[in-house]
This record gives structure tokens, sequence and C-alpha cells, in this order.
């Protein structure tokens, strides 16, 4: 059965397609899938909470009044207060700049790290690839909230200690990634004809391969993002990363967990705010991974 002929407007586009850049491609392709752009809405607007929070929070982060302490939401008190009569609302908005400072820092610490050591495993192989493939297995080899709690465990536990031991449980995550996209890297013409022509290594890996590695980085950051702000809120939990009073969410989960029935909205709010910027975060991973990874086109 034969194919309905294309419209004209349509071969047109595809033409477009076929001439547009890799990433101007992908970025047409972003702009179409409506769920990407519900994710990146959501961290965009979060991103903006964090930044505008010392303007647009009510209070300050640890203003207590006792006369007023769980109040429940109202038109006041938005988000109700605690049992310091601290404004929940100001709190979470603070604990967002907190909170995503932690997963940025930590994602782009590991990015750091992992690609310069999976390119190196890559690019060199032999002795250096098992000594570092070997490395990611030992790290890989653990859970990472329980490799994560002996970190902080060892350096002690404040939030500083807590963003390094996030940031090394996720240090594997780009090197194994990195490392598999180097392995085929290497082997393109381009490569070959710039040793050929007496290249250094150095700057065939930070001219060459490195930037042809960047995407799946950029992709496995926006979703390592959302596992980083988990693990911080995890840690907070156990009171193993920030320390009262700083307002990050998970920190707050758990000096709040004793009034579950007494006043529920200081466990819900920021148990809320955690699950929309990590779906917000997952939704804008999933749609860079649908645009800009070859292996997912049609």
């Amino acid at each position: 059965m034969a194919e309905p002929a294309k419209l004209p407007e349509q071969e047109w586009e595809e033409q477009q397609e076929e001439t547009l850049s890799p990433w101007k491609e992908g970025w047409r392709k972003f702009k179409r899938n409506k769920i990407a752009l519900a994710g990146l809405s959501i961290v965009s607007f979060f991103i903006i909470l964090a930044i505008t929070s010392p303007w647009i929070a009510p209070q300050g982060i640890d203003e207590q009044n006792l006369s007023i302490r769980l109040q429940p939401p109202s038109s006041e008190f938005w988000f109700g207060t605690d049992d310091f009569g601290r404004d929940v609302f100001s709190r979470v908005i603070h604990g967002a700049r907190l909170s995503l400072t932690v997963g940025f820092l930590a994602v782009v610490g590991s990015a750091v790290v992992g690609s310069l050591l999976g390119i190196l495993a890559g690019y060199y192989g032999k002795w250096v690839d098992t000594i570092i493939s070997r490395l990611f297995d030992i790290l890989l080899a653990f859970p990472s909230i329980l490799l994560a709690i002996a970190v902080v465990a060892i350096l002690g536990p404040n939030l500083r200690n807590a963003l390094i031991a996030i940031a090394i449980i996720n240090i594997p995550n780009f090197g194994r990634l990195i490392r598999s996209r180097v392995l085929s890297v290497k082997e393109e013409e381009y490569i070959m004809a710039a040793r050929a022509v007496g290249m250094k290594d150095s700057r065939i890996l930070f001219s060459h391969v490195l930037p042809n590695s960047m995407t799946p980085i950029i992709v496995q950051g926006s979703l390592a993002v959302a596992t980083a702000i988990l693990e911080a809120a995890a840690l907070g939990f156990l009171s193993l990363g920030a320390r009262a009073p700083q307002p990050e969410w998970g920190a707050m989960l758990s000096a709040s967990r004793a009034l579950l029935v007494q006043a529920p909205w200081t466990l819900v709010f920021p148990g809320l705010a955690i699950m929309l910027v990590v779906l917000g975060f997952n939704l804008l991973g999933d749609g860079l991974r649908d645009a800009f990874d070859p292996k997912m086109k049609t």
C-alpha cells in the first residue's frame, strides 16, 4: 500500500531539520514536547523563587513568636506556622535556595570529577581504564544513601559535608557515561587525523573529545539534580545534613515529624516542595534526553 504523499510544508520542514545543527534540531524537538516544557516551567519557577526569596518571603528563616505557634494556614500565614511560631511559607521559600544550591553544586562537582576520570579511562585505556573502572565499581557496590551516610559520618554532620558526600556518590554515574562515549568518539576519523598531525593529547581531549561528549553530560546532569535534592533531603531528615535553624526541606520534615497529627501542614508543604522540584527536574531531564539523544530518534 503506497504511503500518502507529503504536503509541501511537511517536506520543507523535514529539509530544514536535516540542515539544522544538532543543538538547534534538539531545541526544536524540545519545544514540541509539552511535558518537557512543563518540567522547564516548574524548574524555572523554583529557580526564580530561590533567587528572589530574600525579598518575597514575609519573614526571616528563624523569626520566632510563640504566641502564634501551630497556626493553621490562613490569609495571614499561607502555610501556617510551626511549633516555634515561625512562618512555614517563608521557610519553604528560603529552603528553595538552600536545596537548589546543594543540588546544583553537588552535580557540578560530581560531573567535573566524573567526566575527567571517564575521559582519561576511555581515552587511554589499559591500566588507567582498569584502575578508574574498578574505583567506579567500588563506589557503585554500596547503596548510594548508605555511602552518603558513611561519608557524612566520617567528615561530620553538616550541610557542606552532605554536599561533598552527594557529589562523591554521583561521580561513577558521570564517569561511566562519559567513558562509554569517549570509547566511541576516539575512533572517529577526525580524532585519528589530530593524532596523525601530532596534536597533544590534552588538546585532543579538551578541544575535540570533551565538546562531543557534552550532550550526555547535560542530560545526566538535569536528572542528577533531582536525585541530589532527594539525597540532601534524606540526609537532612536523618539530621546528617542541614542543621537548625537552616530551612532545608528535609530538615524541616524531620523537625516536624512529631506534629503529623497536630499540625500536618508543617510536613505537607515542605514535602510538596520536594515532590514538585524533583518532578520538574525529572520531566526536564526526560525531555532533554528525548530531544538530544541520537538513540531516541525515530
